[in-house]
């Protein structure tokens, strides 16, 4: 049988491991956030913000932000029916109800305009979902967000190194946050950050993050209310400072693969792939075909083509609607259809051209299938 090609895994070098082997040896006692505090810092730096705070998954990251946001029962929370669970899901742990809108038919990402029809007096934020680095359209976004009176949130999970007209992801609204998991561009294995330049925000999630216990108490040990345990380890900051120091190499690897990709396929009209709009850069974080409706395209079929050579092909997020945990949103047209004729395909870092071969090769495989039909 060929060997397995998995559809992502992390890119860790001696870098990393000499890294975490110190924190290991020496990072405890007066250094036990030595290497938190450099990749705060050093992260902060590459994406422009004032402050960011090292969680222990994006998902924490975006809970506590929400709930300094204000965020609770009997507010909404508007955004794409196109996402993966963990972005509803600290809204629903706030007491507040998740608002799923269409999404535009060639980004993935939320449509502006149904995202505005959709608030309400009880609207507290729109979040904005960068899917599978595919950018969300943040001028219309955050012109709404100003006009309505409502917070614009970034959730930058898939989106590390995407720049919309000369700002990087995650760093335009009131907050960003985003994911270090073991399959994203850049990892800690498991882990997060919260962004943001607003000093207010920064030290409300600060003192979220701990317990409850503000920077400046003086008191050993005493929290001033009940906060969260979101804190990432020494250990794992570690991982993500070195991965954070060769962060172009590993975005620009993420694009090289993408191009790849594109200009193999660029003949074939059946499929679109993530969009690049003129002054934007897309991370690539996820390279993903969409086959046209007319192809009699499925899911099931792209899996078992895949499956056949042993390619480990991801599938297309399924409308958060269509989960049995919230009610459903079959109006929502385009998130409805997309995953049953999308794909993902592979992109780790060390990806050889003979492996990234095999994948064009299935593609190729299915189109002339397409064609022939």
């Amino acid at each position: 049988m060929k060997q397995r090609i998995l559809y992502t895994k992390p890119s860790i070098t001696e870098h990393e491991i000499a890294y975490v082997a110190d924190a290991a040896a020496n990072g405890w006692g007066e250094r036990c956030y030595e290497y938190i505090n450099r990749f705060e810092a050093a992260f902060a730096a590459h994406l422009n913000v004032n402050h960011a705070i090292a969680t222990s998954s994006c998902t924490g990251a975006l809970h506590m932000g929400l709930a300094a946001l204000g965020v609770g029962p009997g507010d909404e929370v508007i955004l794409a029916d196109t996402n993966w669970i963990a972005s509803a899901a600290p809204i629903v742990h706030l007491g507040a109800k998740p608002v799923f809108v269409d999404i535009l038919p060639d980004s993935w990402c939320i449509d502006p305009k149904k995202a505005e029809a959709a608030i309400t007096p009880q609207t507290k934020a729109i979040l904005a979902v960068h899917i599978y680095g595919n950018l969300c359209d943040m001028d219309a976004l955050l012109e709404i967000g100003r006009r309505r009176g409502v917070s614009v949130v970034e959730d930058s999970a898939e989106a590390l190194g995407s720049v919309w007209h000369g700002r990087r992801a995650g760093s335009m609204g009131a907050f960003g946050t985003f994911s270090f998991h073991g399959t994203k561009t850049i990892t800690t294995g498991e882990g997060g950050m919260f962004v943001t330049n607003d000093p207010d925000l920064y030290n409300r999630v600060l003192t979220l993050s701990n317990h409850g216990r503000a920077r400046g108490q003086t008191k050993q040990f005493w929290p001033d209310e009940v906060g969260f345990k979101y804190k990432i380890s020494n250990l794992q900051a570690a991982i993500g400072l070195a991965q954070v120091e060769r962060i172009e190499r590993l975005v620009g690897r993420k694009r090289e693969i993408f191009y790849a990709y594109r200009d193999e396929f660029r003949h074939f009209n059946s499929i679109s792939m993530n969009p690049e709009p003129d002054g934007t850069e897309n991370g690539f974080w996820m390279p993903t075909l969409v086959f046209s409706p007319d192809t009699g395209i499925t899911r099931e079929k792209l899996q078992a083509a895949f499956m056949a050579e042993n390619i480990d092909a991801r599938v297309f997020f399924w409308p958060l609607s269509s989960l049995p945990s919230f009610p459903g949103a079959p109006d929502n047209a385009i998130a409805y259809d997309l995953p049953g004729r999308a794909i993902n395909l592979p992109s780790y870092h060390e990806m050889t051209d003979a492996e990234q071969s095999r994948v064009i090769d299935v593609v190729k495989g299915i189109c002339t299938q397409i064609a022939a039909s």
